[in-house]
């Protein structure tokens, strides 16, 4: 049985994986439906959180919309999840950023790594 789980979880990954970490500025393009109709909508924001193993890795996205925190999580494996693009790279202590929901105005930013 445990073998036939992974065989189906093996077939849903995706081919390429986009290289991001916590802390990093991301623009995701994601597919929405609405009636008979498809469009990709685009969230950017700061990456809070990846968790999870295989198809099952989930990440999440903060911004500010109008003074108002928006949190989305998406599963990394997701068809509906069309790509997504590294804008800046962020300089990070910890592998979950939940301090930054307290947080308003330029004490919500995550410094920039510089290489």
């Amino acid at each position: 049985m445990n073998e036939i789980i992974k065989n189906i979880e093996a077939a849903q990954l995706k081919a390429e994986v986009p290289a991001f970490n916590t802390g990093d500025t991301v623009r995701v393009h994601a597919l929405i439906k609405e009636g008979n109709r498809e469009r990709v909508q685009v969230f950017e924001g700061t990456v809070l959180k990846k968790q999870g193993g295989s198809n099952r890795a989930t990440f999440t996205v903060r911004k500010s919309s109008n003074g108002v925190g928006v949190e989305k999580t998406w599963p990394l494996h997701s068809p509906h999840v069309v790509k997504v693009e590294v804008i800046r790279r962020g300089k990070v202590r910890r592998a979950k950023l939940n301090y930054l929901r307290e947080r308003v105005g330029k004490a919500a930013k995550v410094k920039e790594l510089v290489k």
